[in-house]
């Protein structure tokens, strides 16, 4: 079953974008059956309950990579993690009085992938976001221990596509990432260059340096256009 874990340079680069468009890459090459999951989503809206149905809370790139799938499945399977506060999760899961579980996630993957032809999992922030701050000890005086986006990609062990949001400082931001997936002992699958800055300076230049510096082949370069659909994306999208 194929399944990747989709992390960025930072925030607000293009990875729901990218992931969006891969599932549609998927569901194009014919699995049936394609799920997208966002273990954690920090910032979040309460939608009410329709029907009988109770409420929950609702982030955008969680309803975006729902619009994008095949296969729909219960919100604690895609979504195990959904935070009010739009911050960083260790922030607002501390906010939100929750602790996140890596166990709890790695299970609800596993139980997507019993359904799931192809699952394709977006990390939070960028590849090292703290998770849970062992500062921040519960009642019971129990510190725990520092956990990261990495330690998730670790946990689950799929291969990583890397989404370099193309503007000043992505090169830094690239190559320190790949160090990153790389000591992990995890398989960079491939990239994609995605424009966030219509006017960024040399950009072809920077886009050659990636290319000789990323171990890992260019799956897709997106220029800027925001009103792009995963759809029109998907099709210049390489599968790794």
């Amino acid at each position: 079953m194929p399944a990747y874990f989709i992390t960025g340079t930072d925030t607000g680069i293009g990875k729901t974008r990218t992931s969006s468009a891969l599932i549609h890459a998927l569901r194009a090459a014919g699995h049936a059956r394609v799920v997208g999951m966002k273990p954690v989503a920090a910032g979040c809206d309460w939608v009410p309950g329709v029907d009988g149905h109770p409420g929950q809370w609702l982030n955008e790139d969680v309803a975006a990579l729902r619009a994008a799938s095949s296969l729909h499945v219960p919100s604690s399977f895609d979504n195990p993690y959904a935070l009010p506060d739009a911050v960083s999760p260790h922030i607002a899961a501390r906010n939100a009085g929750e602790r996140i579980d890596l166990s709890h996630i790695e299970a609800s993957f596993h139980a997507l992938s019993q359904h799931a032809d192809a699952v394709v999992v977006e990390g939070a922030g960028g590849f090292i976001v703290p998770l849970h701050e062992p500062a921040l000890a519960d009642a019971s005086g129990d510190h725990g221990e520092w956990l990261t986006s990495a330690d998730l990609a670790q946990r689950l062990g799929l291969p990583v596509i890397l989404v370099v949001g193309l503007r000043l400082g992505c090169l830094n931001h690239a190559l320190l990432t790949q160090e990153a997936i790389v000591s992990r002992g995890l398989t960079l699958a491939g990239w994609v260059a995605n424009g966030v800055d219509p006017t960024m300076p040399e950009r072809a230049a920077n886009l050659v340096t990636l290319q000789r510096r990323i171990q890992a082949p260019m799956l897709a370069h997106w220029p800027w256009d925001p009103d792009a659909t995963p759809e029109a994306l998907a099709r210049s999208l390489s599968l790794p």
